[in-house]
C-alpha cells in the first residue's frame, strides 16, 4: 500500500576532505528576537569537529513558536569550512525534501556542495530542519512497518471500494504510530517553524543576514523565510523553485505531468542506451510500460533477494531516475530486465535507493514519515469522493501513464493527527532584496512553470534564470552559464541586466 506524496529531493554525490583548521568562537547577534524567545537568539553555540574541515552543532528552538515556555528541541547543524582563510561568513542550504537532511549532505558530500567558488568563499551549513533526521525527529515506524506501508499492496483492486478502506484504515493507523512516536513536536514541524528556526540560526552564526541556497522544497521553505523577515534577507538562491501559492490539488496535478513529459523526453533517447528495449515510437512505449503497469498490479515479479517488485516499488523505481539524465541509463536497464527477463531487481534496487533503504533491510532516514508530517500540516486536499474523483480524472488526463497511481492521493492527510497550519497570506517578500530564482524547462518534480511564477508574479523583487534542459535542479552540475551567474551573485551580489536563458551543454 502506498499513498505518493509530492515530494522534491536532490539526489546527492558522496566524499569529503577539507581543512581541518579549529573554527572561530561566534558571537550571537540577537538581531529581532520575538518578545520570550530571547535565549533562543542568544545562546552561544560550540562548534566541535566531525570530520576533515567539518564542524557540528546543535541548536536549541522552541517546540512551539507560539508559546515561549514550550519545551525545547534541537536542530543538527554541520559546516563545511569555506577553502579561504576570511570567507564571506555562513550560507545555509536546504536539499529539498521535505525531509531530506542538509546535515548529511555536509558529511557526505562536502566537496560538492555548490561550486569551487562557492565553497572557497562561504562556510556552508547544512541543517536538519526539524522533524527530520539527527535534529529532534518525527518517528513513527519500524524498518518491517515501514516496509509495508510503502511497497505492499492492498490485496484489493486499484480504486475499489475495498481498496480505499483499506487504505483510509492504514494511514489512520500510521498518523497515531506519528503521534504514539513523536508526541507533540508532530503538531510543529511545519514550514513557517523551520522558517523561524532558520531565523535563530543566522542569529547565533552572528550575520545580520542570512545567505541561502534552497534546492525545490529548500526554495518553499527560503520564500517563506524572506517573507516572514524581508530586512534580514542576504543573497538568497532558490533552485527548483515551487508555487507556495497552488493548491495542493493543483501542486500534485502540475508535478504528476511533468512526470510523464520527463518520461517521454526519456523514451525519445533511450535507444542510445545499450539496455534500451524500446523501439522510438513513444506512445507505443507508453502504452508497453502501462500495460507492465497494469499487470504488476495483480502480480508482482521476482528478485533475487526473495523480496518482490509490486506496482508501489516499480512506479517509485521508475520515478527515482527520472530526477536526474544521469540515472537514464540505469531505467534504461531495469525495463530490460523487467520486459524481457521478467526480473524486478534493479526497478526494486531504485526504489530502494529512492527510499533509503539499505541492502539489510534498515533504513537510513526518516525523509519518508517526515514528509509526510511536514507537508500534512503545510497543505492538504479535498478527500470529499467527488472531489477526488474530479482530481482522478484530471490526473489520468495529464499523465496516461502515471496519473493512475496517484488517485486518491488526498487521504494521505485524511486522518492526520493534527490540523493543517493556517498558511501565510501573502509571499511577496516585500522589502527584501533582489532574490535569484533558477528554473529547468524539463524539471519533473518542480515544474518551469512555478519558477516562472514565483519569480514574475509572487515576490516583490526576484529574477529568473532560466537552464533549457532536463533534471531537477542544476546550480553546481557544472553547466558555466548557471553556475557562473549564481557565484557571481552569491559572492558580488551582482544580476545581469535581463533575466538569463542557459542552454544545456
Amino acid at each position: 500500500m502506498a499513498i505518493f506524496i509530492s515530494s522534491a529531493i536532490v539526489l546527492t554525490g558522496c566524499v569529503s576532505v577539507g581543512d581541518t583548521s579549529t573554527p572561530q568562537p561566534i558571537s550571537p547577534v540577537a538581531t529581532g528576537a520575538p518578545a520570550g524567545f530571547e535565549k533562543y537568539y542568544q545562546q552561544v553555540v560550540e562548534f566541535v569537529s566531525c570530520g576533515d574541515g567539518i564542524f557540528c552543532a546543535d541548536v536549541q528552538m522552541p517546540v512551539n513558536w507560539d508559546d515561549p515556555t514550550s519545551e525545547p528541541i534541537v536542530i543538527a547543524t554541520a559546516y563545511r569550512q569555506a577553502d579561504k582563510k576570511n570567507p564571506l561568513g555562513f550560507l545555509l542550504f536546504n536539499p529539498g525534501g521535505p525531509g531530506a537532511s542538509g546535515y548529511d549532505w555536509v558529511i557526505e558530500s562536502s566537496d560538492f556542495l555548490g561550486t569551487k567558488k562557492l565553497r572557497e568563499n562561504f562556510n556552508i551549513l547544512g541543517f536538519d530542519p526539524r522533524g527530520v533526521g539527527r535534529s529532534s525527529a518525527v518517528s513513527c515506524l519500524t524498518d518491517a512497518e515501514t516496509d509495508e506501508f510503502l511497497y505492499d499492496v492492498t490485496g484489493f483492486e486499484l480504486g475499489s471500494d475495498e481498496d480505499l478502506a483499506f487504505t483510509r484504515n492504514a494511514i489512520k493507523d500510521f498518523g497515531v504510530k506519528c503521534l504514539e512516536g513523536t508526541g507533540d513536536l508532530l503538531a510543529h514541524v511545519d514550514t513557517v517553524s523551520a522558517a523561524k528556526d532558520m531565523d535563530v540560526l543566522r542569529a547565533v552564526l552572528g550575520q545580520e543576514k542570512l545567505h541561502y541556497l534552497g534546492y525545490s522544497y529548500g526554495s518553499l521553505l527560503g520564500t517563506t523565510y524572506a517573507n516572514l523577515f524581508p530586512d534580514r534577507v542576504g543573497q538568497f538562491v532558490l533552485d527548483g523553485a515551487i508555487d507556495p501559492t497552488v493548491s495542493d490539488e493543483e501542486q500534485t496535478l502540475f508535478q504528476i505531468e511533468a512526470f510523464e513529459k520527463t518520461l517521454m523526453a526519456f523514451l525519445e533517447v533511450c535507444e542510445q542506451f545499450p539496455d534500451c528495449p524500446f523501439t522510438g515510437f513513444v506512445e507505443g512505449d507508453l502504452e508497453t510500460i502501462r500495460k507492465f503497469f497494469l499487470e504488476l498490479e495483480n502480480k508482482p515479479l521476482p528478485t533475487k533477494s526473495g523480496r518482490e517488485l509490486t506496482i508501489w516499488a516499480a512506479v517509485t523505481g521508475l520515478i527515482m531516475p527520472l530526477y536526474s539524465e544521469s540515472y537514464w541509463p540505469y531505467l534504461a536497464t531495469a525495463f530490460d530486465a523487467a520486459l524481457n527477463n521478467g526480473q524486478g531487481d534493479i526497478f526494486l534496487m531504485l526504489a530502494d535507493q529512492y527510499n533509503d533503504r539499505g541492502e539489510d533491510g534498515t533504513y537510513s532516514t526518516n525523509v519518508i514519515v517526515a514528509n509526510y508530517a511536514i507537508s500534512c500540516l503545510d497543505s492538504r486536499s479535498s478527500t470529499n469522493i467527488f472531489s477526488m474523483q474530479r482530481q482522478n480524472r484530471a490526473l489520468i488526463e495529464a499523465a496516461p501513464t502515471l496519473g493512475r497511481y496517484w488517485q486518491f492521493g488526498a487521504l494521505r492527510c485524511e486522518s492526520w493527527p493534527f490540523e493543517m497550519k493556517q498558511p501565510p497570506v501573502s509571499y511577496k517578500a516585500t522589502g527584501a532584496p533582489t532574490i535569484l530564482v533558477v528554473g529547468t524547462t524539463g524539471d519533473p518534480a518542480t515544474p518551469y512553470s512555478q519558477a516562472q511564477a514565483l519569480a514574475g508574479k509572487i515576490l516583490d523583487d526576484a529574477f529568473l534564470l532560466t537552464y533549457d534542459g532536463e533534471g531537477h535542479t542544476i546550480y553546481g552540475q557544472q553547466v558555466d552559464c548557471v553556475d557562473d551567474l549564481v557565484d557571481e551573485f552569491f559572492i558580488n551580489a551582482k544580476l545581469p541586466a535581463t533575466d538569463p536563458f542557459c542552454e544545456a551543454p
